[in-house]
C-alpha cells in the first residue's frame, strides 16, 4: 500500500495556491508578447502592468518592481549592476548571494547567526547585502539596527515576503514559489532605478527577455490570497521545539528571533543524510540545509559561520511548515523522530 506523504519542506518550495493556479491558467489565454505594439500585445501589457501594481500594493511597496525569473536572478542583477564600489555581505547568506559575491567583505555574525551591527563599516560607495530570514534556520536578521551610513541596502526576502512586513531597504529580492506562486518567476523591488545600471531590453531597460505574463499574474494572485497563518505556525513549532528538546535533540538558534515556519534540529549520533533517508522511507519530506545545495556533502556554511563543528552540523535537518500543516502532521513527524533518536542513542 502506498504511503501517505507528509510534506514538511515548504522553505524549499511550497504548493501553488488555487488562486495562483487560476490566474496562471487565465493568463495562458493571453498569448501575445507584452512588448508587441498591436492590440493583442497592448492587452498583454495592460495585464502585466496591472499585476505589477497589484503585487506592489499587496506587499506595501512604493518603489519600482522589476520582474525576473526568480530570486536568484534578482540577486545577480542587484549584485552585478548596483552602483556601488564595494559589496559587504554576511557569511550566512543564501548560496545565490555568496556565489556572486566571492570577493565581498563579510560581516561578523553572533553564534545564533544574526549579523552583529557593530561590524558594519559602510559608506555611500557600498552595498550591504543581508538576508531578511535565513533559509536554513529561520533566524530573522536585525535589519533595522544596521547603520547604513548612506550605503545601498539589499535584502534577500525570498523566505519572508508575503509572511513578514518588508524591511526598510533599497532593493529586495522575492521569489514566487516560496509564497504559493509558481516556480520560475520573481522580482527585484527597487526604491530608485538610478541605483542600478541599465542593461537594455524589457522591464524598463533593466532586464532583457520576454516577460513571463502567466507567472507574473500567478505571483500577484498568490500575494493577494495569502492569509495570516504565522500564529498557527508558531503554535506548531513551539510544540515541535519542546518535544525535540525533551527527546534529547538540539534546536538551532533556539533563542534567536525566528520565522515560525522554519526550524532546524540536531539529532546527536545520527547524520542528516541517514535521517533524510529514514524520514523519506516513512513518507516524510524534510531537508538538510538549503535545497539549492542539499545534494552536496558540504557542511552547511550557515552553521559553520555560527561556530558549529562539522560533526554536529552534519546531524542537523530542517523542518518547514506550510498553511495546511496541522498538529497531526507535527505529531507524525515527532513519532518518527523520537523512534529514530532512541535507536541512535542505543
Amino acid at each position: 500500500m502506498a504511503i501517505d506523504r507528509l510534506y514538511l519542506d515548504h522553505a524549499a518550495t511550497t504548493p501553488m495556491l488555487p488562486q495562483a493556479k487560476a490566474a496562471m491558467l487565465d493568463a495562458m489565454e493571453r498569448w501575445a508578447n507584452p512588448s508587441s505594439p498591436h492590440a493583442d500585445g497592448r492587452a498583454a501589457r495592460a495585464a502585466l502592468e496591472d499585476a505589477r501594481k497589484r503585487m506592489a500594493d499587496a506587499l506595501g511597496w512604493r518603489g519600482h518592481v522589476i520582474f525576473t525569473s526568480g530570486a536568484s536572478e534578482a540577486i545577480a542583477i542587484a549584485m552585478a549592476r548596483a552602483k556601488a564600489a564595494r559589496i559587504v555581505t554576511s557569511p550566512v547568506e543564501h548560496d545565490a548571494v555568496l556565489r556572486v559575491t566571492a570577493d565581498a567583505e563579510r560581516l561578523g555574525v553572533n553564534d545564533d547567526g544574526r549579523v552583529n551591527p557593530a561590524t558594519v563599516r559602510a559608506d555611500e560607495q557600498s552595498l550591504i547585502a543581508v538576508q531578511h530570514v535565513n533559509n536554513e534556520t529561520g533566524v530573522i536578521q536585525p535589519i533595522e539596527r544596521i547603520d547604513r551610513q548612506g550605503a545601498i541596502l539589499f535584502v534577500d526576502g525570498a523566505q519572508s515576503a508575503g509572511k513578514l512586513p518588508l524591511p526598510d531597504a533599497d532593493m529586495i529580492a522575492i521569489s514566487a514559489h516560496k509564497l504559493g506562486g509558481p516556480p520560475g518567476v520573481g522580482a527585484l523591488l527597487i526604491r530608485d532605478l538610478a541605483l542600478l545600471e541599465a542593461s537594455g531590453g524589457q522591464e524598463q531597460g533593466y532586464r532583457a527577455g520576454t516577460e513571463n505574463l502567466p507567472g507574473v499574474m500567478a505571483m500577484a494572485a498568490a500575494l493577494e490570497a495569502r492569509a495570516d497563518w504565522l500564529g498557527q505556525a508558531a503554535t506548531l513549532r513551539s510544540r515541535l521545539d519542546a518535544a525535540i528538546e525533551n527527546g534529547g535533540g538540539q534546536i538551532v538558534a533556539r533563542d534567536a528571533p525566528r520565522l515560525p515556519t522554519i526550524a532546524s534540529y540536531r539529532m546527536p549520533g545520527l547524520s542528516a543524510r541517514a535521517q533524510l533517508i529514514q524520514f523519506d522511507l516513512a513518507g516524510i519530506s524534510v531537508s538538510a540545509g538549503s535545497a539549492c545545495s542539499s545534494g552536496s556533502l558540504k557542511t552547511s556554511h550557515v552553521l559553520d559561520a555560527m561556530g558549529w563543528d562539522d560533526v554536529s552540523a552534519g546531524e542537523v535537518v530542517r523542518v518547514s511548515f506550510g498553511p495546511a500543516t496541522s498538529a497531526a502532521d507535527v505529531d507524525r513527524f515527532l513519532s518518527v523522530w523520537t523512534a529514530m533518536a532512541q535507536r541512535a542513542r542505543r
